[in-house]
């Protein structure tokens, strides 16, 4: 859950950054990706740090104490592939990757090289999923 702590909400434009993004191909799907993520949690997009587009966000406690806020879903274009950040302790997400399409798993994130390889329906139902799961595990009160 590293990222979540240096990584804070910003006033930055969302457009703005994906404007930066040097491939138009990358460029491209981070337009999908916004549309996508913004119809299916009905949050508006966000950057949260540099270079993260997020949507919606959580308060969360661990038993150190340790507190903070962090997005509840989200996606970066990087260079070499674009991040997708789901909930980490989401027991359907292993089930729903199986029929995702092209992707790898690293410890906060899911990577995928272009949103032609992966199947939209299945992430819609990834990012309800971390949702539903954030909301429930940390309440807002």
């Amino acid at each position: 859950m590293g990222y979540e702590l240096k990584t804070k909400e910003t006033d930055n434009s969302v457009i703005e950054f994906i404007e930066t993004v040097e491939s138009p191909k990358k460029r491209e799907d981070a337009y999908k990706l916004l549309e996508i993520f913004k119809e299916t949690t009905g949050y508006e997009a966000k950057m949260w740090g540099p270079s993260i587009i997020g949507f919606g966000s959580y308060h969360y406690k661990y038993p150190t104490g340790h507190e903070g806020d962090a997005m509840l879903v989200g996606f970066s274009p990087r260079k070499a592939k674009i991040s997708l950040y789901f909930a980490t302790g989401e027991q359907k997400r292993e089930e729903l990757l199986k029929s995702f399409g092209k992707h790898t798993t690293g410890k906060a994130c899911v990577y995928i090289n272009k949103v032609a390889d992966i199947d939209v329906e299945v992430l819609k139902e990834l990012i309800k999923q971390s949702v539903i799961f954030l909301q429930k595990t940390y309440p807002s009160h």
